[in-house]
């Protein structure tokens, strides 16, 4: 039998941890860093071991991933002399599960030791994706490195392999794309509907059962029907996805209204709310501002625990 390759993973947090317990629990020897001392000792209570640096967890793997918030905190992690990518040894692989900035990809990739390869695979599916492994997991680079990556991103959810090195990234970033508007847009709804007679249950209803429907309708709206506008996720991180989009879309070379409406309905829910409060509050934003309510009574578990 084929021994499992020896797996570090640096990036421990709300979708990086249960990513890297399904790996383990998948059997994997798992190498894990991250800052969060309690995060790094959850995965070794599951059965990973502790690596004492980032670097240490790159200089053990066969394949090394990172899942970390944004662009600047994988440089810092795998940028320079003492970074995890130089620790990287040849016939290894590097998988970044960011949604990261695509020339920062590009530049690593370069800088990488002779005979590393590297993968972009941003994620989506949500917290409740990464802990039941039914996340989508969109793959960019060489046929030879994706099928190297791809039975073990496959513990993780679907892969879809978009294309070469930053394709992945571009791909997430679409998807992105269109949440962020449908998510704008969903408290713009519920609202024209409560302000106009319809109750709340009802709406929700209709709306699944129709045109309107979508992942935002489906997934996220019982956050807001809880009040808790899911936490999981900070407006400051939508609102870093959608300047990264905007830099796709210069690309466009046409104006793009929609997009930049939804930037600007997270901006002033951060300006209000404050950039760590919950996505979400692009909703709550409105129905502060009209003097509605949201709240619907059901047993709204939260993501992160289905």
């Amino acid at each position: 039998m084929t021994a499992f390759p020896r797996i570090g993973f640096v990036g421990l947090g709300n979708m990086g941890g249960p990513m890297c317990q399904r790996l383990v629990e998948a059997g994997y020897p798992v190498t894990v860093f991250d800052l969060n001392p309690t995060a790094l000792e959850r995965l070794v209570t599951i059965g990973a071991s502790a690596g004492s640096s980032a670097a240490d967890c790159a200089a053990q793997a066969d394949i090394f991933l990172t899942s970390l918030p944004r662009p600047d905190h994988v440089e810092a992690v795998m940028a320079g002399e003492n970074g995890a990518l130089k620790s990287l040894r040849p016939g290894s692989l590097w998988i970044d599960l960011t949604t990261n900035r695509n020339e920062l990809v590009f530049r690593l990739a370069s800088e990488a030791p002779k005979g590393v390869k590297v993968v972009d695979s941003p994620v989506t599916g949500a917290v409740d994706g990464a802990r039941n492994g039914k996340l989508t997991l969109f793959a960019g680079g060489e046929q030879a490195s994706f099928d190297h990556a791809a039975p073990v991103l496959g513990h993780l959810g679907m892969v879809i392999h978009c294309g070469a090195l930053g394709t992945g990234n571009v791909v997430k970033l679409v998807t992105n794309q269109l949440w962020f508007i449908g998510a704008a847009a969903i408290g713009e709804g519920f609202a024209t509907g409560i302000a106009n007679g319809v109750e709340l249950g009802t709406l929700w209803r209709a709306i699944r059962s129709s045109v309107g429907d979508s992942f935002v309708a489906q997934h996220d709206a019982p956050s807001i029907f809880a009040g808790h506008y899911d936490p999981s996720f900070s407006l400051d991180l939508c609102l870093k996805d959608l300047r990264l989009i905007q830099e796709l879309n210069r690309n466009v070379r046409a104006p793009l209204p929609m997009t930049t409406a939804a930037e600007g309905a997270f901006a002033l829910a951060a300006t209000r709310y404050g950039a760590q409060a919950a996505e979400l509050h692009v909703a709550r934003r409105i129905e502060d501002d009209a003097g509605l309510s949201m709240r619907l009574e059901g047993d709204w578990v939260p993501p992160w625990e289905q």
